[in-house]
């Protein structure tokens, strides 16, 4: 069953239990796809489907900071109540150290040397962390890594 067709599934198994908050996030997430697949007239697969979901995480994580800041815990509330469903079409993420190595691996593998090469770097992370890692996390471990005396 492809992370679509699960989706398509929960949202049936929310509708069933008349769970409003957990439907309103399926449907959030369901209307990017189509967008998405309206836009560029392809048919999003799972890969495609993971980077929307942490696109959508993100901009949860941003709202939630931002409501913070404001003082509204509402819609703090409601942002993270959307956080926690969206989480759960994720892959399991890699641990901090996973990732670290996983990065140290390909900065062998480029040669890349200093913080010029960063670019370089950062784009086959991309390709062969996406989904798995936080890119702000991917990021921070490149730049470790290329800046040893930090």
């Amino acid at each position: 069953m492809s992370l679509k067709d699960r989706i398509t599934e929960d949202m049936k198994a929310a509708m069933r239990a008349k769970d409003s908050e957990r439907l309103g996030a399926i449907r959030l997430l369901l209307a990017a796809v189509k967008q998405k697949e309206v836009d560029e007239r392809i048919t999003v697969d799972d890969t495609a489907l993971i980077a929307i979901v942490d696109k959508l995480i993100k901009q949860r994580r941003d709202s939630i900071t931002q409501f913070g800041a404001a003082g509204r815990d509402d819609l703090v509330a409601k942002e993270s109540a959307e956080l926690k469903v969206l989480e759960a079409y994720l892959p399991e993420r890699l641990s901090a150290d996973e990732v670290a190595a996983r990065v140290k691996a390909l900065v062998a593998e480029l040669g890349a040397k200093g913080p010029g090469d960063m670019g370089k770097v950062m784009t086959a992370a991309k390709a062969a962390l996406s989904g798995v890692a936080e890119m702000s996390q991917v990021s921070a471990a490149v730049k470790a890594a290329l800046n040893p005396a930090s």
